[in-house]
């Protein structure tokens, strides 16, 4: 049963959800606006033009940012999955051409009801928040985004744990943001900076990634537990989740070949990536060689071999929810979204992290027993064989997957998510004081 809409005596809030990236950054968001909208607010989604549809679909107002023909320069752009080069190709390609953008977008919309609930990559909205005063919940999906001293997980393929100095983890932090956030970053947000009046920053992730009033993380305390120093007004809520509908033709095809045998591996590199025909080669030989059947997803069936073997199948789409809970394991990316959808479904991982924020899902994952981690350069068949046949054999393994599943609550943390925007929204407007951060810290409900 639903919770009652709740009513705000000074009336609705618009709420603007902006996103860059996948399916995977944009989903979460449309889980919110549909929410949001319940509520008896008006939600916004702005994004790249490719997701209109499915924006549309769930019952929400769009706002195009960035073209559709930007999005696949993006995705068949050879760095984007590249350890060292990734986030030159998202800089360059990404944050910084949608950083007027959305600040545009922002300006156009401003009035006394607006909230921005928007990822730490979108600078523009950061650059509203100081100069338009705009109200500003920074959400993150994954805990990459927020450094510590304490214990930071992996960055890149560096593990920052509490057994690293302080000492040792703000140097490197630093020799990061020389070598790719503030090099790739900082000359372009601060020229914008001084267009619109504002005094330079000196260093993105310090001074940009989070909110000054509201951070909401849309994962569990349980897969990165709070740290002494992340923002005192960050609330960590749990996973959320949206699911785009496939076609009928498609779901009856994947029904008749998960009953027409065991249960399958799922293998797939996420909605974004092109140019993996090694990767899905090597997979359907690790699948033989382990005696497992399997499921191919892509959006790019090019990088699929010709002809796929008895045991195999593929699809450009497959609902995760309805098809997960089925499958003996999956073999992915890492994608934070992919990946709480495996969670949920009980399944064990085997991760291929490649870049961003992949590293540190995989070792989470594995910290967690809940998988294996293989990094791209070893990804060949035999190996990958001989994890998905210990993954799949293990009790401890399986046990750890159940429990886990068995801690998610997809509709508690979008209920926390969407009050603590409601929150952020009515105070500021009960109040004078702007940029004040909403007080209490609270930690998973999922």
């Amino acid at each position: 049963m639903q919770a009652p809409v709740p009513q705000a005596a000074d009336g609705r809030l618009h709420i603007l959800l902006p996103t860059l990236g996948s399916a995977g950054d944009v989903y979460p968001m449309l889980a919110l606006g549909a929410e949001l909208q319940r509520r008896g607010h008006r939600a916004t989604l702005v994004s790249n033009e490719l997701f209109a549809g499915a924006v549309r679909s769930a019952g929400l107002d769009f706002i195009p940012l960035g073209t559709a023909a930007e999005a696949q320069d993006t995705i068949r752009d050879p760095r984007l999955w590249h350890p060292v080069k990734a986030f030159e190709c998202i800089a360059e390609r990404v944050l910084l051409p949608n950083l007027s953008r959305l600040f545009d977008i922002i300006a156009r919309q401003s009035s006394g009801n607006l909230v921005v609930a928007a990822p730490g990559t979108c600078l523009g909205a950061r650059v509203a928040q100081e100069k338009l005063e705009t109200r500003l919940a920074t959400v993150h999906l994954q805990p990459a985004m927020i450094r510590s001293l304490c214990d930071s997980g992996m960055q890149g393929r560096i593990r920052m744990g509490p057994g690293i100095p302080r000492l040792v983890k703000r140097a490197a932090f630093r020799l990061m943001d020389a070598l790719f956030v503030d090099r790739y970053l900082l000359t372009g947000l601060n020229a914008f900076r001084k267009k619109v009046g504002l005094r330079p920053v000196d260093n993105v992730f310090a001074d940009y990634v989070h909110s000054k009033q509201l951070v909401i993380c849309l994962f569990p305390d349980w897969f990165a537990p709070v740290q002494p120093d992340w923002p005192p007004h960050l609330h960590a809520v749990g996973f959320v989740f949206h699911e785009a509908s496939a076609a009928q033709d498609v779901t009856e095809r994947a029904e008749e070949f998960l009953a027409s045998g065991p249960p399958p591996i799922v293998v797939t590199p996420g909605s974004a990536t092109d140019g993996q025909a090694r990767y899905f080669a090597e997979s359907i030989e690790a699948c033989r060689i382990a005696g497992v059947r399997a499921i191919l997803v892509t959006s790019f069936p090019d990088q699929l071999p010709a002809t796929l073997p008895t045991f195999v199948t593929s699809f450009s789409y497959l609902p995760f929810s309805r098809i997960l809970p089925r499958c003996a394991g999956l073999v992915y990316y890492g994608g934070i979204g992919t990946m709480a959808r495996a969670i949920q479904a009980g399944i064990p991982h085997l991760v291929v992290p490649h870049a961003h924020d992949q590293p540190d899902n995989a070792w989470r994952i594995e910290r967690l027993g809940l998988g294996r981690r293989l990094y791209p350069e070893r990804y060949r068949a035999p190996k990958a064989a001989r994890l998905l046949r210990e993954l799949l054999a293990s009790s401890q393994v399986r046990d750890a997957c159940q429990r886990y599943a068995g801690m998610i609550d997809p509709h508690a943390a979008l209920q926390r998510a969407c009050e603590l925007i409601e929150q952020l929204g009515f105070q500021q407007r009960e109040s004078d004081v702007d940029g004040q951060p909403l007080p209490a810290r609270n930690t998973t409900l999922s």
